[in-house]
């Protein structure tokens, strides 16, 4: 789930989405956003990386560790709260 503090939404003038908090914009790659789209606050980490993995036809493995590896990043940054 996203720190109180922080938005994720589509900005129209920079055509991308964007993770908005106090001082600071990020512009998460489109990988990142399809993460970021399936952390509902209910969504494990493991089902967001199975649907990925389904989606992409991917393999899970590798798709949860880059979902682990963002994931960490965000949360290192403040952006995201366990």
């Amino acid at each position: 789930m996203l720190s109180r503090h922080v938005r994720f939404r589509f900005d129209e003038a920079r055509d991308c989405h964007v993770l908005l908090a106090p001082e600071r914009v990020i512009m998460p790659d489109p990988i990142a956003v399809a993460i970021l789209e399936r952390c509902d606050g209910v969504a494990s980490v493991g089902s967001i990386a199975d649907d990925l993995a389904a989606h992409y036809a991917a393999p899970r493995a590798a798709v949860l560790a880059d979902c682990l590896e963002m994931l960490n990043d965000l949360a290192a940054k403040g952006m995201i709260a366990s």
